[in-house]
């Protein structure tokens, strides 16, 4: 492949080197600032693209792929890149939604069938998965990521590149996976999108960068930049970031892509003075695809000519993504990725549907019941009232799917679990974003004749995704008042949610007697929510984002540091707090409620000394107190008493999801290594210091057992 490589490199020009670094869109729709520029047609035939973006199309797709090795003077097969984040035509939970549902195998199935579905039609490099770690629900693209925890999202991160990928990138049901945004984008400020990030070394490290070592451990073929600063340097023109880090101390030898526009952003910003130097900046970063905008095309060949950049560079960049059209099997055979009759069998799929309902359920929080729930099938009047009662607006942000209309309403799923429809009254109340005239009024009748009022509310899917960072993170005030009126009723009235981002419900957890977070479930979402209302499933997730009180909280998350003055210890004025809210979270990281119970034994640990290259076990018996059968999801958390650098309250290092019947006893054992104490320390190296140490084995962040032990030297 090497040799084959430097063929190539032999055989081309300056500009159709950087033709392989350019990109185009297929057509005229734009994931960013409208770019003016020739037809697709004429770019691939000229040599000066060497991939295409969101060619969702497969005849479009066939067409250009034609043309590059049919016309142009090289015939190098192209990339067709798209955003495959949470399915392709089959559409499974938001990536916030799968992350609660703590399945790894799960998540990986969902991104290997999402693959199957985006190969058969064409798509051979996905710009995702995002694996941002994010603690601040303002910022809209939460919703595309695994939370506050860098273990976890880790874990998922790895988990989504496997998925993505498969065994191997040769398999025509892969496609390349693409890390993204490296890195800290989930720090913005404020929560607003393209916002300036400033974090320390120790927070990018601790926080930010697990995830992307972990998916980069798995193979994934790809990174993209993010378009935030980091020690004032935007990261597309940011060497220390893409070469010192990425490259030289990860080791990560694949391709590196730029966000939409971000290299003419680098003027902007204010580091390049114009776009001529932006794209000098950005090659000697070692940025590698310039995403759709032109400045490579337009100044890498005078920069060359004029000395200021080396075509050594320009070589380095078309060797990784010559590379990696040999390892997707491209060069071989241009065409592999597409296969419409297979495609159109694979969409949609009674398999796929299952799988997508399967995740959905597992990804569905119980955050509170007041034994209203699970609903009775029979002999019990339902009012199914709000603005998602009959929406179809589940399926969430940046997916493209052909079939959103068959998408399974909340309406259609109740009324599969009942023989009797006239059991069921229908009524929106209100619109999402505004009041419906009567429609309170229609609403509070319907309500009257009901047994048990399911009010259905949340956001449209495009308050969450790129570019919907907002400062209020409550519900639209006509939902607010619809609700206020509801509950008035004094009837058992259960809050279903559909949302994006962790939303303030201190208010609902007052009045409600029941609240299920279903996030953007997917195509299957209707169905899922019913299966857990009606108890043929009993919900098993836990929040991956922790849920404030208010928009002051925030950022709220779990591992946090403490401080010299913490509110837990010092008492009176003089202590980190607030003095009109609790420091607390209204849901922490890793609640969920089921509709059976757990009891937790006492910690027991076969040692209290941990020894260098060796291990102890921390076990704990979990008995199901209930009369449901019932997964639970056991989380253990470590804390570093006394560190070279502050050390996180809590950090999780372990989870198991069990599965008890009513009455059973399971005992579940984790295993502490060294390995799992290790952090960045005061000298910079990741090493474990000994050490005391605290255990905590329990069903979320806050209800924990707790133990001791000590690393050793």
């Amino acid at each position: 492949m090497d040799a084959a490589v430097k063929e190539w490199l032999d055989r081309m020009t300056l500009e159709e080197k950087i033709g392989q670094m350019s990109q185009t869109v297929a057509s005229a729709f734009s994931f960013g600032n409208t770019v003016i520029s020739d037809t697709p047609q004429k770019l691939v035939e000229e040599g000066k693209v060497g991939s295409i973006l969101g060619a969702f199309d497969m005849n479009k797709v066939y067409e250009l792929q034609k043309i590059a090795v049919e016309k142009s003077r090289l015939k190098i097969p192209l990339f067709f890149n798209a955003d495959v984040i949470h399915g392709y035509q089959t559409i499974f939970p938001v990536p916030l939604a799968w992350s609660c549902s703590w399945d790894l195998e799960a998540i990986k199935r969902a991104t290997a069938i999402s693959a199957k579905e985006a190969s058969a039609s064409g798509v051979t490099y996905n710009h995702g998965p995002m694996v941002d770690i994010t603690r601040d629900p303002r910022w809209g693209r939460v919703v595309e990521g695994a939370g506050e925890d860098p273990y976890l999202g880790s874990q998922i991160a790895k988990a989504q590149v496997e998925g993505f990928q498969g065994e191997d990138l040769s398999d025509r049901d892969s496609i390349i996976a693409c890390l993204k945004h490296f890195i800290a984008y989930g720090a913005v400020e404020g929560g607003r999108d393209y916002n300036t990030v400033d974090i320390s070394e120790q927070r990018l490290r601790e926080t930010y960068l697990p995830p992307f070592e972990a998916g980069l451990a798995a193979g994934a073929g790809s990174v993209m930049n993010s378009f935030n600063t980091y020690n004032g340097i935007p990261i597309a023109g940011n060497k220390q970031i893409l070469n010192t880090l990425l490259r030289k101390e990860l080791g990560f030898e694949g391709m590196v892509i730029s966000d939409y526009g971000s290299i003419s952003e680098l003027a902007v910003h204010g580091v390049a003075k114009d776009n001529k130097q932006a794209a000098k900046q950005a090659l000697d970063a070692t940025l590698d695809i310039e995403m759709v905008t032109q400045m490579y095309a337009k100044f890498l060949p005078e920069l060359v000519a004029e000395g200021q950049v080396s075509e050594e560079h320009i070589n380095a960049a078309v060797s990784r993504i010559l590379t990696y059209k040999y390892k997707i099997g491209i060069m071989d055979d241009p065409y592999r990725y597409i296969r419409p009759e297979e495609a159109e069998r694979l969409y949609m799929s009674q398999a796929h549907l299952e799988e997508s309902r399967s995740l959905a359920r597992k990804s569905i929080v119980l955050l509170k019941n007041k034994q209203v729930l699970p609903l009775q099938k029979t002999g019990q009047k339902l009012a199914l009232i709000g603005p998602f009662a009959l929406s179809k607006d589940l399926l969430g942000s940046w997916q493209f799917s052909n079939y959103g209309e068959q998408t399974v309403s909340l309406l259609e799923g109740v009324l599969s679990k009942l023989a009797a429809n006239d059991s069921v009254t229908v009524v929106a109340g209100c619109a999402v974003e505004h009041k419906i005239e009567g429609g309170i009024t229609e609403a509070l009748e319907a309500a009257a004749y009901s047994d048990v009022i399911v009010l259905a509310l949340g956001e449209e899917s495009e308050h969450s995704g790129e570019a919907a960072s907002k400062t209020k993170i409550s519900l639209p005030e006509a939902q607010l008042e619809l609700a206020q009126e509801i509950v008035k009723l004094g009837k058992p009235t259960v809050l279903v949610l559909t949302n994006g981002r962790p939303v303030l419900l201190d208010w609902f957890e007052t009045h409600m007697d029941a609240i299920v977070e279903t996030w953007y479930l997917g195509s299957q979402a209707g169905q899922a929510i019913a299966d857990v209302l009606y108890g043929d499933y009993t919900p098993s997730g836990k929040l991956t984002m922790s849920f404030p009180y208010n928009e002051g909280q925030i950022p709220i998350y779990y591992n946090h540091y403490n401080t010299g003055r913490p509110a837990t210890e010092r008492k009176g004025k003089y202590a980190s707090k607030y003095l009109d809210a609790s420091n607390e979270p209204l849901y922490p990281f890793g609640y969920g409620l089921s509709y059976t119970t757990f009891k937790y034994s006492e910690v027991v640990l076969n040692s209290e000394h941990l020894h260098r290259g060796g291990s102890i076990t921390a076990s704990v018996t979990v008995t199901n107190t209930g009369e449901y059968c019932g997964e639970e999801i056991v989380q253990m958390y470590i804390r570093d008493l006394v560190g070279s650098v502050v050390r996180p309250v809590k950090e999780l290092k372990g989870f198991k999801r069990i599965s008890l019947t009513a009455g059973e006893s399971q005992q579940v054992i984790f295993t502490i290594t060294e390995d799992d104490l290790k952090f960045n320390t005061s000298d910079g190296s990741f090493q474990a210091e000994s050490g005391d140490f605290k255990v905590w084995i329990g069903t979320n962040s806050r209800d924990v057992q707790e133990a001791a032990f000590e690393l050793l030297d």
